[in-house]
């Protein structure tokens, strides 16, 4: 019985750990909080806790993820940004289905090297990094991800990647969206030196 007291003490703390995470728990800041890998996998062979990402995990039982995806990832890339067509469907001004989480860092940062849930990176200098980025809570994570206005922005710089079509579905879509915010549009559209190009299009759709 005195053997079993020490483990039963490290599960629990574990999960009480994870509690104070929101539910989740990064591989690596659980060793650092003194959890050692098998308290872990334990936790999750008995279906306490389950994958969700490589190195992350979070608690059974909880409410289904509404986008897992974009929580992992962040858990991930805390300095990470969601950008373009995942932040386009997380407004929900774009019918595109991504295929791969695109998520932007600072330029000159390393990119970070992750399987699991796939990504695609983008780096973006100042000031058009740090522009439009709103904080949200997705599935008990603070996620960043840039608002409606920066996004359409982005999508205008990345225009030849991400096809036009793209870009003016967006537009689209964000003018049946109210209340608009131009003078946003056009601010961020300077800092993304895509001023000139976006005009024209502001000016037939809006």
């Amino acid at each position: 019985m005195s053997q079993q007291k020490p483990v039963i003490n490290r599960r629990q703390n574990a999960i009480n750990l994870i509690k104070a995470h929101n539910g989740w728990i990064r591989m690596s800041d659980a060793i650092k909080a003194g959890i050692n890998r098998r308290t872990l996998y334990s936790l999750r062979d008995d279906g306490v806790i389950e994958p969700v990402s490589r190195g992350t995990y979070r608690l059974c039982g909880q409410h289904s993820l509404s986008e897992p995806d974009k929580a992992a990832v962040a858990l991930r890339v805390p300095h990470a940004v969601i950008c373009l067509v995942s932040a386009l469907s997380f407004h929900e001004i774009t019918t595109q289905i991504p295929g791969a989480v695109d998520i932007a860092v600072p330029f000159g940062a390393a990119a970070p090297r992750i399987s699991y849930p796939p990504v695609k990176v983008y780096k973006l200098r100042e000031p058009s990094f740090s522009a439009g980025i709103t904080e949200h809570l997705i599935d008990g994570v603070k996620v960043k991800i840039y608002d409606m206005e920066k996004t359409i922005c982005d999508c205008f710089k990345f225009r030849r990647y991400l096809g036009m079509d793209v870009v003016l579905e967006a537009l689209k879509l964000y003018r049946e969206r109210k209340p608009l915010r131009v003078s946003k549009l056009i601010e961020y559209a300077r800092i993304c030196r895509v001023e000139k190009i976006i005009r024209p299009y502001l000016e037939a759709i809006l």
